[in-house]
């Protein structure tokens, strides 16, 4: 499921400790996408992504991922280099249709939170129970971290990914690293 997600190219992890490691992702596409079942089939159809029906799942075909955030909204996400081409054939599949495409992409980032230590850190933020048991691999919500709301999605069984607006992902970086320091100062005991 990962596959999506890289970090992006030349930079740094924003956090790194032994067990944890968080990194900025690469751009992507991102389309808010509402709508009720006839739209959801023909956007599906031309996207070549699934819709997950269930909810707080993904659903992952290739470049492209389609998050359940509510009985009738998705993220879609796509390669930032497709998003003309993503975009366009969203918009020609709900033509007509009662439906909602609108490009998000330059209002959300993205960062890859993973290793050993990855539930711990998120938990200083994330008030959900995090175990494996309680949030799989798949699972994706819509929550807080801190006060900013986040979509939180576990790709792996030690890696997910925390998505932000913009202009909140510098106050839940600030967080995480003021967390970290705990793990510093643990390392260095």
């Amino acid at each position: 499921m990962a596959e999506i997600y890289t970090p992006a190219a030349g930079e740094t992890p924003v956090l790194r400790y032994d067990g944890l490691s968080v990194s900025r992702c690469a751009p992507l596409a991102r389309l808010s996408f509402r709508g009720r079942a006839p739209a959801q089939a023909a956007i599906a159809a031309a996207l070549g992504t699934a819709l997950p029906q269930k909810p707080l799942t993904a659903a992952v075909s290739g470049s492209k991922a389609a998050l359940w955030l509510g009985p009738d909204e998705w993220l879609l996400l796509a390669p930032e280099a497709e998003l003309d081409a993503f975009q366009a054939a969203a918009d020609s599949a709900v033509s007509g249709l009662a439906a909602s495409v609108t490009d998000i992409s330059h209002r959300q980032d993205a960062v890859l939170v993973s290793g050993a230590k990855a539930v711990w850190l998120l938990n200083t933020g994330v008030f959900l129970d995090l175990s494996l048991a309680a949030f799989p691999v798949g699972m994706v919500t819509r929550t807080l971290c801190h006060k900013a709301e986040v979509v939180l999605w576990r790709i792996a069984e030690d890696s997910f990914v925390l998505e932000s607006w913009r202009s909140f992902l510098p106050y839940v970086l600030e967080h995480m690293e003021d967390a970290a320091l705990e793990l510093g100062a643990k390392a260095a005991v």
